[in-house]
């Protein structure tokens, strides 16, 4: 099993969409994890996480699915707005008109071989479970979770929130 495979199995639905930084530029682990998903199923973004959440959650209501990858937790603080005020409430705010689907792609920065400093590494899975009352959040701790995990937030009629922790 491998976040690739996992990635490549999400890839098959004509509904996926991959976005974020490094999705078509190496740069990151998580761009390997991409590999042999279409070129025309990803779209590159600058830094702008907020932006990119709202993005997600416009894509969702035109019938896409997006993976929305933030390549490290920390990062992903800078779309909350966007996550817990947004898609996390649209259902209740449209009075269920409306029901946004991302899935969005995260990981906990590793702390070695090499510790890549206190905003790369944090851990705030808890912190944001405590926010959200409708997007789903699962915490990856081994490679064989990724298929099953990645496919339950793609067969769910939620959003989900993965958060890598594989060490």
């Amino acid at each position: 099993m491998s976040l690739n495979a996992a990635m490549l199995a999400l890839a098959t639905d004509p509904r996926v969409l991959f976005l974020g930084q490094n999705v078509c530029y190496d740069g990151n682990v998580m761009f390997k994890d991409l590999e042999g998903v279409p070129m025309d199923r990803r779209l590159e973004l600058p830094v702008m996480e907020e932006c990119q959440m709202g993005m997600s959650i416009g894509l969702s209501l035109q019938g896409f699915i997006p993976v929305s990858v933030y390549l490290r937790m920390d990062f992903l603080l800078l779309a909350m707005n966007q996550l817990v005020n947004h898609l996390d409430k649209m259902e209740a705010m449209s009075r269920g008109q409306y029901r946004p689907k991302v899935i969005i792609r995260t990981k906990v920065g590793a702390r070695t071989p090499l510790d890549a400093g206190p905003q790369h590494t944090q851990d705030h899975v808890e912190a944001v479970r405590l926010m959200l009352t409708n997007v789903g959040v699962l915490r990856l701790t081994s490679l064989e979770m990724a298929e099953p995990f990645y496919r339950a937030a793609l067969d769910s009629v939620n959003s989900t929130l993965m958060v890598e922790d594989i060490r």
